[in-house]
Order: C-alpha cells, then sequence, then structure tokens
C-alpha cells in the first residue's frame, strides 16, 4: 500500500518512554466501501446518505444510472462523502438539501449498512490479529494500545494497514501518539492513507499551530468563543492562563482545555470486553432551533441513530438503555434516558426510543449538539429474538 508515511521528530522512528497509542481511521469509510462496488465512480464528487436516497438503475443497454444530489428532495443528511466532495464543502451531518446547493452536480447513494458492518468486521479482525488490545470506536475507526511496540512503533503500523488492505480492499490512516487525544489528531494529518507519529517533542511544532477547532471536543461554538478572546491556535490556547479560562468556561471545561493544549490526555484503551454503552453525537456548524430548524434536526436523529445501530451491530451487541444528550445555546448540557424491557440494536427501535426521551427535555432553546447513547450492553447472542413488528414510519423532531 502507498500513502504517506510521515514520522514526527528527527530520526526516523520515534521513541516512546511510557505509552504508544494508536487510533486508526478508514478513510471516507462508506465512500470507499461503494467505490468496492462501483468503481467507475473513482475519482467523481460522491455523497452517501439520505433514506429517500435512489439506488442506482439499470437502462435498457445494462449501463448503471446513478442519482443525482441536485435532485434530492427531503429531510436526509450526508453520512459520508468521497474527498473529491469534501473539496467542495460537503461534510458528515450537513443537510443534503444544503450539500445540493455546494455540490449539486456529485451523485448520490443510499447508505448500506450491511455492507458497511460487513467490512468493518473484516477490517477488525485483520487488526485483532497483529493488535489484540483494541477500543472500538464505531464502524470505521478504533484505538489501539500498541505500547509493548513503544521503541519503534512505525513497522507494526505499517504491518496493520497492510493487513487492512488485505482484507478489504480499503485504505486507512493511523496516527501514533503517546495518548488518544494526539493519536486521533495525527491519523487526520496525511489522510488518505497516511501514517503519522506525533510525539512530545512535535507538541510546538506540529499541534500548536492548528487551529483550536482541530482538538476534537472543540467546537464551531466554542472555537467561535474562543476566537473572541484572541485565541486561535492551539498554541494560543496552551498559552492562555488557566484562571482566564475558568472565567470563561467554568471550571471543568477550562481544565480540559488546558490539558487538551499540552497534549495531555490519561484516558487508558477500554477493550470492548470493558465497554459500557455506544454513543455518536454532532456539534452542529451553527445553532439549530428545535421548531425553525425541526426539518434538519430529524434528518440528524435519524442519521445518528443509523450510526449507533451501525456500531452496536459491529460489536455485536445491543443495548438496554437508550439516552439522548442536548447541548443548548449557552453550552448547558441535558441527557435523558429510557430502559427498555428488551436490549436492542436496530435504528428504528432506537429512533422511536430517542423520541420518547425527547418528549421530556425542554425544546425552547436553541442547540448546538445533540447526542444518541446507548448502554447496558449485552452480547446478542445472549439475547431473544423479539419477532415484534416496528415501523419506522415518518416522525419531526421533537413530537
Amino acid at each position: 500500500m502507498g500513502g504517506g508515511q510521515r514520522v514526527g521528530g528527527e530520526g526516523t522512528d520515534l521513541i516512546f518512554p511510557d505509552r504508544c497509542i494508536a487510533h486508526l481511521d478508514m478513510d471516507a469509510f462508506y465512500a470507499s466501501v461503494e467505490l468496492l462496488r462501483y468503481p467507475q465512480l473513482r475519482g467523481q464528487p460522491l455523497v452517501i446518505g439520505g433514506r429517500r436516497a435512489v439506488a442506482p438503475t439499470a437502462d435498457e443497454d445494462g449501463a448503471l444510472r446513478f442519482a443525482c444530489l441536485r435532485d434530492y428532495r427531503g429531510r436526509g443528511v450526508v453520512t459520508t462523502a468521497t474527498y473529491e466532495a469534501r473539496a467542495l464543502g460537503v461534510h458528515s451531518g450537513m443537510g443534503l438539501m444544503t450539500a445540493a446547493r455546494l455540490a449539486p452536480d456529485s451523485l448520490l447513494l443510499p447508505a448500506d449498512f450491511t455492507a458497511y458492518r460487513h467490512y468493518s468486521a473484516r477490517f477488525k479482525g485483520a487488526v485483532a490479529a497483529l493488535a489484540p488490545q483494541i477500543e472500538d470506536r464505531g464502524i470505521d475507526e478504533i484505538y489501539l494500545d500498541l505500547t509493548a511496540h513503544r521503541s519503534d512503533p512505525a513497522p507494526i503500523a505499517r504491518r496493520i494497514k497492510a493487513a487492512v488492505g488485505d482484507a478489504t480492499g480499503l485504505s486507512c490512516s493511523i496516527g501514533l501518539a503517546p495518548n488518544k487525544l494526539l493519536a486521533k489528531m495525527a491519523s487526520e494529518f496525511d489522510k488518505p492513507d497516511g501514517l503519522t507519529v506525533v510525539g512530545p517533542e512535535d507538541l510546538a511544532a506540529r499541534i500548536w499551530p492548528l487551529r483550536v477547532h482541530k482538538i476534537n471536543g472543540i467546537g464551531p461554538k466554542s472555537a467561535k468563543r474562543l476566537e473572541i478572546l484572541n485565541i486561535h491556535t492551539i498554541g494560543d490556547l496552551a498559552r492562555a492562563e488557566l484562571g482566564f479560562l475558568q472565567e470563561h468556561f467554568g471550571r471543568n471545561y477550562a481544565g480540559w482545555l488546558h490539558a487538551a493544549a499540552h497534549g495531555r490526555d490519561d484516558r487508558p484503551v477500554v477493550t470492548e470486553a470493558e465497554r459500557k454503552s455506544v454513543s455518536r453525537e454532532t456539534t452542529f456548524e451553527r445553532d439549530l432551533h428545535p421548531r425553525q430548524d425541526r426539518a434538519e434536526l430529524t434528518g440528524i436523529l435519524v442519521a445518528l441513530c443509523d450510526r449507533v445501530a451501525a456500531d452496536l451491530r459491529a460489536l455485536g451487541v445491543r443495548g438496554r438503555t437508550v439516552g439522548i444528550k442536548l447541548r443548548y445555546e449557552d453550552f448547558r448540557t441535558l441527557t435523558r434516558d429510557q430502559t427498555l424491557r428488551e436490549p436492542i440494536d436496530d435504528p428504528a427501535r432506537l429512533l422511536a426510543a430517542s423520541r420518547e426521551c425527547l418528549r421530556r427535555a425542554p425544546l425552547d432553546r436553541p442547540l448546538r449538539l445533540l447526542g444518541v447513547r446507548v448502554s447496558a450492553l449485552v452480547p446478542v447472542d445472549a439475547v431473544a429474538e423479539d419477532a415484534g413488528p416496528w415501523a419506522q414510519g415518518e416522525f419531526a423532531f421533537g413530537e
């Protein structure tokens, strides 16, 4: 496999004295799976998502005809997009109607979660054969504890990349770092098909020049507030006094901002046996009001439930407790959850339970984040099948 092999520091390999954590992220995963099926679309802007997206149809000559994004009508959101579509401003979580205005000539395919789960299981199986200490973060990304290889982690990372390619025909990008925070950032540095190593000595040169929103957990609203305070880069954030940050963001969030800017993160790699929940959340590019922006929020909630359900099935688990997370424009966060009689893993039931949670949440203020979480997990083979019908149907956010 080709791709970047960017290694931080002055030498050819970096020695991690304590821990070595890898973040592996499949490159444009859903879109890449579709390109295996439709290789004739390579190099073209392609968007995946939308329950009303039309599957390709064959004409009289047997040639496939693909739907065009400009013709889409509905409340769906972008699940993912090829890098060609991303270059036009399309990104995950964006409403498909908005994406159509930015990239009207992009092709559109419906999401096929059965295929994505199949390839997810294949790439994770290939990785587990080489590095079994895995934290599964969803259908398309994992963390690995490579501390046993900390003196020279690049060779094992290259072997993992090659194994993923052999098992799936797909590429992935890997970031190597002393913790999960930096590893996730590093995996984005050289996409697609990249391998990037970031050590403590690289912090000032490689991390601090980046804009603050590159830290996972700093969304558009937080980044805007930081910019108002003349904090534009991660380096600016690192130089800010902790007390100053606490005045504007409160003790807990300010403490996290300060630690993240200095590259500190003590979170361990949590293996599947220890996993307690599965969640997905989206921070919006602008605040969305539950009434005025109901259609967009509806599409986002549907997409989140789809992704959480896909993650559950990829993990081979179901969950009994479903929760929603709302963050309002003033940064206040609210959660509501519901415990079901039987554990679930399908999007229709997950959506229904999420709606019940929303009924118990104030929806009179603009929102900046929406999340869906499933906990009380059990292995799928330990659950009796329930043959009861569950129809998805149409609904509006908050109804």
